[in-house]
């Protein structure tokens, strides 16, 4: 089962504004978690969120199950992403 990529508007703008390898890198291990979203994925502690670790950047994210859907909310710098 493939799960889709649905990306939230600030997702968006944050990734316009990183380095085009880094987006690259991230957009690629995004498309690799589709698949199997749990490998990839680690869930955040005391949230209903996830995060996928791309060197020093991190997709925050919400797994559905139902929908079958990675709903990628913020895209940052290790420093700076978990006060979002």
């Amino acid at each position: 089962m493939i799960y889709n990529l649905i990306f939230d508007k600030v997702a968006i703008e944050q990734l316009n504004k990183l380095p085009k390898n880094i987006r690259s890198r991230i957009f690629k291990k995004l498309q690799d978690s589709k698949n199997n979203p749990f490998h990839f994925f680690e869930r955040l502690t005391n949230k209903k969120t996830y995060k996928l670790r791309v060197g020093n950047y991190r997709i925050i994210a919400d797994i559905q199950k139902r929908k079958i859907a990675i709903l990628v909310l913020y895209v940052g710098h290790r420093k700076n992403i978990y006060s979002s």
